[in-house]
């Protein structure tokens, strides 16, 4: 009210003035008189008329009357700020006085189907600075050699333009007791540093699931600007500079769900806009936790036999460096175990992953850790593609049940200059479409792949049928960066060899002979064969793998939201017979070879699966083994690769069998690997 009644008093004054003056200019006469004085001539002394005086005292007026306008308006101003609209002005000049910036919220925990924490949070002690600090070079100096850091880091993360001058600029992370403990006896010494304490993730596993569970990171310039670019749903996270979000897997997939929401913080700001001082704040919320359906025993299985399948390779000789291996419950879909190798450790990407450590993640000869190779890894699928080219077979009438095919080891259908070993070359004698499936002989599924080649109807309904079960694009599972494969037609090898002559680019039998073996140009992913052998013991019936299986409440409460399985196709079979051959021919894979029964025999429930070896040129061979079980009420599928792991049955069937042994609590009883080495 004091500055308030300064502007009445003084406008009152200012009235009085103007008032005043007018009256004073208004006040002498305006009359002629006479002057007679010294005898002279009459005349008349200076009144009314057209004279310069006149004019003059004319515009005189005028000008006070302007000056007394912009006076009033002056005072009218004055009156209204201080004495009509105070309360306004006096918020708005609090306002400049207060800044509110955000404060990180924890991120939800990420656990297993049980329970389990996969990855969690702890407290992290933060060494913090506002931008002001900065300005004192001495300061700065003495908190980077408290740190143990160089001062041109100290320097550039207080100076930090992605974030607000108002907000706490991260310094160090992680920061040692003893650190903060001097920090805070010297308090005087960092006026303007405080010390947080924030979460950091924590993988209790360590490289555990690390493909699926993927990592965080500082939100980057292309996420941010597709934030500003997307419209987003009422009440979605909007991000800032400097957040910690999702960059792989789970982490960035839910990453709406982990995120929580941030605090905010009202501060006390100077005219510079430097921070003088804290007012209230609002806590932030932590995300939501959420359950995988990955399952822990599982998962570790699936992490242990992908390495002992591996290790088998190099036994036998082969390099061994990669693989997958992946556990699908047929009935729902649910992902309960899936591993990758070679394999990376998350918590290296925790506060910002090194020079040294990102150049060993991606060097020439680190091996691709980051690759998923369950989901974007893309093979030959080799053997483990024949139950399909013997139901596309029955289907179009190209091979029937009955039919038989003799095989001596050389295959000759199209001729001697054209032929082709099977990869027994003593042969398998005499063999139906089953017995082909079980003994996986070439010879029966090159005829087959010639019998397409030449149908005039159906020439690529082996294409078709391996479409219709999924391959060639992908399962849909909720991960990033899942690869479609590849199912090569006429048309695509026309397209993608384009610079061939058009000779060379023309569809040939060899063609149809390759991807009826599953060699050449067909290209598939672990995961989409677990989801066909799935959809295979299911009589058609697919599920799209998922990984989640529930956000938790965020009182602890039970579930706020949980998954429900959604069927991904149902294919479309000629006969129930013909799944019967089918099942049949994948059973005899396990039983009807010694050495490959060996492994089984033990488990307490029957299998039914298929082995594979793929071809690459110039490189060694790839092993695949896929089974499910129980083979009569199928309940678990498990496949397993291994990069130049050599021979399904000598790599690839010890991953999956350890695996079938840990759910079942049977391990393999047999030390070493042996089987058909078929391909």
């Amino acid at each position: 009210m004091d500055a308030q009644l300064v502007v009445v008093v003084a406008g009152v004054i200012l009235v009085v003035a103007i008032i005043g003056s007018l009256f004073f200019l208004r006040g002498y006469s305006g009359r002629f008189t006479f002057d007679t004085r010294n005898g002279t001539q009459p005349r008349a002394s200076e009144g009314e008329g057209n004279t310069p005086g006149v004019a003059m005292k004319g515009r005189f007026k005028m000008l006070t009357m302007g000056v007394g306008a912009v006076f009033a308006a002056v005072v009218a101003k004055l009156w209204s700020m201080q004495m009509v609209s105070s309360d306004h002005y006096e918020e708005l000049s609090q306002q400049n006085q207060m800044r509110t910036v955000t404060t990180p919220a924890p991120r939800g925990r990420i656990l297993d189907r049980n329970g389990v924490e996969l990855v969690t949070n702890r407290p992290s002690l933060v060494v913090g600075a506002y931008r002001d600090f900065a300005s004192d070079p001495i300061k700065v100096r003495h908190l980077a050699n408290v740190l143990g850091m160089p001062y041109t880091a100290v320097r550039r993360s207080i100076l930090d333009y992605s974030q607000s001058a108002q907000s706490l600029h991260t310094v160090a992370s992680d920061v040692r007791m003893s650190t903060v403990a001097h920090i805070k006896e010297h308090v005087t010494d960092f006026d303007g540093v405080q010390i947080e304490e924030r979460t950091e993730r924590v993988y209790p596993y360590g490289t555990l699931a690390s493909h699926v569970l993927g990592y965080t990171g500082t939100i980057t310039g292309e996420q941010l600007n597709a934030q500003d670019d997307s419209k987003d749903a009422a009440g979605a996270v909007r991000y800032q500079s400097g957040d910690i979000v999702g960059q792989a897997g789970v982490e960035i997939y839910y990453e709406r769900l982990l995120q929580g929401i941030r605090g905010e913080q009202t501060v006390h700001v100077d005219a510079a806009g430097n921070v003088t001082g804290k007012a209230g704040a609002i806590p932030p919320r932590a995300g939501s936790d959420i359950k995988l359906t990955l399952d822990l025993a599982i998962q570790q299985a699936c992490e242990e036999g992908l390495a002992r399948a591996m290790a088998m390779g190099k036994q036998a000789g082969y390099t061994s460096d990669a693989g997958a291996c992946v556990c699908i419950d047929c009935t729902n879909g649910d992902i309960l175990g899936m591993a990758s190798a070679p394999t990376f450790d998350p918590s290296v990407f925790i506060g910002g992953v090194s020079n040294d450590d990102w150049s060993k993640l991606n060097g020439e000869t680190s091996g691709n850790p980051l690759l998923n190779r369950c989901i974007s890894g893309q093979y030959m699928s080799a053997s483990t593609i024949k139950p399909l080219a013997a139901l596309a077979a029955l289907e179009y009438g190209v091979y029937t049940s009955g039919q038989t095919t003799t095989c001596n080891g050389w295959w000759t259908g199209l001729g001697e200059g054209a032929g082709r070993w099977c990869w027994d070359h003593g042969g398998h004698g005499t063999l139906n479409l089953q017995q082909g499936i079980s003994h996986s002989c070439d010879p029966v599924f090159y005829d087959i792949g010639k019998g397409f080649y030449y149908d005039e109807d159906h020439p690529e309904g082996l294409q078709e049928v391996y479409k219709r079960w999924g391959l060639g694009e992908p399962t849909g599972i909720d991960l990033p960066s899942e690869a479609a494969g590849r199912v090569p037609t006429a048309e695509w090898k026309k397209e993608f060899f384009s610079s061939w002559p058009d000779a060379d680019r023309a569809w040939g039998p060899g063609d149809m002979l390759n991807i009826a073996i599953g060699q050449g140009d067909i290209l598939v992913t672990p995961l989409q064969m677990a989801t066909v052998y799935a959809g295979l013991a299911e009589n058609g019936k697919e599920f799209t793998p998922h990984v989640f299986l529930s956000a938790v409440a965020r009182d602890g409460d039970g579930d706020a939201v949980a998954h429900q399985p959604e069927e991904l196709r149902s294919v479309d079979v000629r006969d129930q017979s013909d799944l019967d051959l089918v099942h049949g021919g994948m059973k005899g894979v396990i039983y009807d070879t010694a050495s490959t029964a060996s492994h089984f025999n033990s488990l307490g429930v029957t299998v039914a699966g298929k082995s594979g070896t793929g071809e690459k040129a110039d490189d060694d061979l790839y092993a695949w083994f896929i089974a499910y079980a129980p083979a009569d009420d199928p309940k678990y599928v498990v496949a397993t690769l291994v990069e130049r792991g050599g021979f399904g049955s000598t790599s690839a069937l010890v991953g999956t069998r350890y695996v079938l042994g840990a759910i079942y609590g049977s391990h393999d009883s047999v030390s070493a690997a042996g089987g058909t080495h078929d391909r």
